[in-house]
């Protein structure tokens, strides 16, 4: 009885600690842009693994370094010679007659031994080598998780303005679906009472069935933007989240131009710290493989004791164990190798002359990508000016055929046109604010302007 309380208990403090680590699924976030930023550079499942990425490179830097450090190995063998060999002996040795073999065995039947050996590199080429490039290989890492968390950033800050965008078209087309079904509605009223023509009618409920179904569709890619937004900062994609900022806000924000005149460093774009490193890697193999051409110098020194007998008697006190020691060292020095080495450096040499090439053409196309996110930042404030005036064109133009409508001096079809041209200028404001957020956030990741705190 004593026992099963025990593990009821036991049990129930189980069931606890794990509900204790594992977050509510009814919690709701609020971020802001710069809070969803920074939680996903913490908690994305890109940083997380950026981050062992970097874990892994420092493993294999020491890696890298302990193979040149002191080695030190045992080896235990144990022996039993189930049919010992024989080897024949003239018979004249053992007093046999002149011509004659006598079968003896030498040794005995069992035997065990341990022998520790420590070994140590003096001199080898291709080490010096392999510490350079595990340096580099590090930078590498570091460089490439760098890019990862800007390219996180650019991701949250394009995920959270398709939500915003989402949720105010969402807003629109509800609030110009009121506005439809009481023009549809006072007009179907009207012909009812036989002033008005049924086409008048069948004219805005095309618009009301259209706008009806936009909102339907604008509704499920609401709910399918937040859940991608979930998805880029790390969290279950069916959380409660609240976003903070607005769009107008966001837009009005990124609208800054000073950025334009800042100075493009090509150094500081990772891409290029990227391509560097790449050349980097060609270069040491070069190395390396001239390298293979150096002598190799080691040395050891071992300790050993070894057993002998004929039975098993290697575990009792009394059995004489005889010591030995050996110190020596190698010198391995490549002499010929038919022109082989030779073939490998020259592939090498090949090798790094091509990636300075790519490093080259990445240099132009990084100028390029430069050049054409300057032209769509600035494009993107341009037609945001542009639609923020045509909008208010289309409204003006709406609210008149309203006026027109209703004293009977514009038809519905012209009524119609004027809606329709409103809800486009509508989406295009839209899509101007969001293209200013993202157009901004390509710029700053090609600057490498903003801080990712590792």
């Amino acid at each position: 009885m004593r026992n099963n309380l025990w593990l009821i208990c036991l049990g129930w403090l189980f069931t606890t600690t794990v509900s204790a680590q594992q977050p509510p699924t009814d919690s709701i976030y609020s971020f802001t842009l710069d809070e969803a930023i920074e939680f996903a550079l913490e908690n994305s499942y890109q940083s997380i693994n950026a981050r062992r990425e970097v874990a892994k490179a420092l493993k294999k830097k020491w890696e890298t370094t302990a193979d040149g450090l002191p080695q030190i190995d045992g080896v235990i063998d144990y022996q039993n010679q189930l049919k010992q060999p024989v080897t024949p002996l003239p018979g004249e040795f053992v007093g046999e007659e002149p011509g004659t073999f006598v079968p003896v065995i030498f040794g005995v039947k069992q035997q065990a031994s341990a022998t520790a050996t420590l070994s140590q590199k003096i001199f080898d080429g291709s080490y010096l080598v392999g510490i350079e490039a595990a340096k580099s290989f590090l930078q590498y890492t570091d460089d490439v998780e760098e890019k990862t968390q800007l390219e996180v950033r650019k991701g949250v800050i394009n995920a959270y303005g398709s939500v915003l965008v989402a949720q105010e078209s969402v807003k629109i087309f509800r609030n110009n679906l009121i506005a439809l079904e009481k023009n549809y509605l006072e007009t179907k009223k009207i012909f009812e009472n036989g002033l008005a023509e049924e086409e008048d009618v069948e004219q805005l409920q095309i618009t009301f069935l259209q706008i009806t179904n936009q909102l339907s569709n604008a509704e499920r890619l609401e709910k399918i933007a937040l859940q991608m937004f979930n998805l880029t900062i790390g969290i279950t994609v069916n959380s409660n989240t609240v976003l903070s900022d607005t769009l107008e806000d966001l837009s009005m924000k990124n609208m800054d131009q000073s950025i334009i005149t800042k100075p493009f460093i090509m150094e500081n774009n990772i891409d290029y710290r990227l391509a560097y490193l790449l050349t980097e890697q060609t270069r040491l193999e070069l190395k390396l493989e001239k390298s293979r051409a150096l002598p190799k110098l080691t040395a050891f020194i071992n300790y050993g004791t070894a057993a002998f007998d004929n039975d098993f008697v290697f575990l009792d006190s009394e059995t004489p164990w005889f010591q030995s020691s050996i110190l020596g060292a190698s010198l391995n020095i490549p002499i010929f190798s038919s022109l082989r080495r030779s073939a490998k450096t020259q592939q090498a040499k090949i090798a790094d002359e091509q990636a300075k090439t790519d490093f080259l053409r990445t240099q132009q196309e990084i100028e390029l990508n430069y050049n054409t996110a300057i032209n769509d930042f600035k494009f993107s404030i341009e037609s945001y000016d542009i639609a923020k005036q045509n909008l208010a064109l289309a409204e003006r133009i709406e609210k008149k055929n309203q006026i027109k409508y209703s004293e009977g001096l514009a038809t519905s079809f012209e009524l119609r046109q004027a809606q329709l041209q409103l809800y486009s200028s509508q989406d295009e404001v839209l899509n101007a604010m969001l293209s200013i957020i993202n157009n901004k956030a390509e710029l700053e990741t090609i600057l490498n302007t903003p801080t990712t705190n590792k």
